[in-house]
């Protein structure tokens, strides 16, 4: 049994397919298959159930899953431990849809520069997703925003950030000088999935106020959010990070009177992994890139 194995073993185990693991892996799915049936004659079990359309885990399977993640993670960080001089080495980032594409691009690109030696890889995920995945070890940090629901995962927080009422150029509300949130009650709302944090945490403080606002359409990209906004399919709540790089003239941004939506975006980590001079250089940097974003 060799690492490459045990890695292609683990994608698999991941995919549950063998045609789609093999196309990531670049070698045709019989050479795949046979490797992974080498794995099984070795170790004298099956490791996986083959169905139709897909394979499953056996019982063997789960538990060999839990022990090369455990021996990769462990490799991983004794092969970063003995090549770190806080200016080589690959940082793991991910980031929510909501905040990777208004908050990562300058911060890597300054981090870039400061360290021209550093690899930065970028994963865009749901909250979730990236939770398992920082677990796991195949994140090393990930910017998301509250509320989590996290074991064993260090928080930090970044900044609180307002989220501010968009709606049609021509919306009635936009001639008002004051706009309240019962205001909005009788309006139609566009939101993301519910697979998106922003759009339960828009929810939530609408409700904590006795406002059920009513959703019309839901998408999965926060730029197709603005541009229903702006076909006047409804209103909605953006990020200031998003409306500061909006450049549309058919949409207006106000700010709630009265207390106003807030998320609070915050980094996590995994604090039992080995966290090498580079990522401890790149957390510093973000705290510093964090301070001067809101200002």
């Amino acid at each position: 049994m060799d690492f490459d194995q045990l890695k292609n073993f683990l994608l698999v185990a991941e995919l549950g397919n063998f045609t789609r693991a093999a196309n990531q892996l670049q070698l045709s799915q019989s050479t795949l298959s046979r490797a992974i049936q080498r794995l099984e004659d070795e170790l004298g079990h099956s490791l996986f159930e083959r169905r139709a359309r897909s394979v499953v885990l056996t019982d063997a399977g789960v538990l060999l899953q839990s022990r090369v993640k455990q021996i990769l993670t462990i490799l991983e960080d004794t092969q970063a431990e003995i090549a770190d001089d806080g200016q080589h080495g690959r940082i793991r980032i991910g980031a929510i849809p909501t905040i990777a594409p208004y908050f990562l691009p300058d911060l890597l690109r300054k981090f870039a520069t400061a360290y021209p030696l550093a690899n930065m890889l970028v994963q865009e995920e749901t909250t979730d997703n990236l939770l398992r995945r920082c677990k796991d070890g195949d994140v090393d940090f990930a910017i998301l925003a509250l509320p989590i629901n996290v074991r064993y995962l260090e928080i930090e927080e970044l900044f609180d950030e307002e989220l501010f009422l968009v709606m049609p150029e021509n919306h009635e509300l936009s001639k008002k000088k004051r706009i309240t949130l019962e205001d909005t009650q009788n309006y139609p709302f566009v939101m993301l999935d519910e697979a998106h944090c922003l759009a339960s945490n828009i929810v939530a403080f609408c409700r904590q106020r006795s406002i059920n606002p009513v959703t019309v359409e839901r998408t999965s990209q926060l730029a197709m959010v603005q541009e229903l906004v702006s076909l006047s399919h409804g209103l909605s709540m953006i990020p200031a990070m998003a409306r500061r790089l909006d450049q549309a003239s058919n949409r207006v941004y106000r700010s709630l009177s009265g207390e106003q939506p807030m998320r609070k975006v915050v980094v996590i980590w995994n604090s039992y992994r080995f966290q090498s001079q580079l990522a401890t250089n790149f957390q510093k940097h973000l705290r510093r890139y964090a301070r001067s974003f809101q200002s």
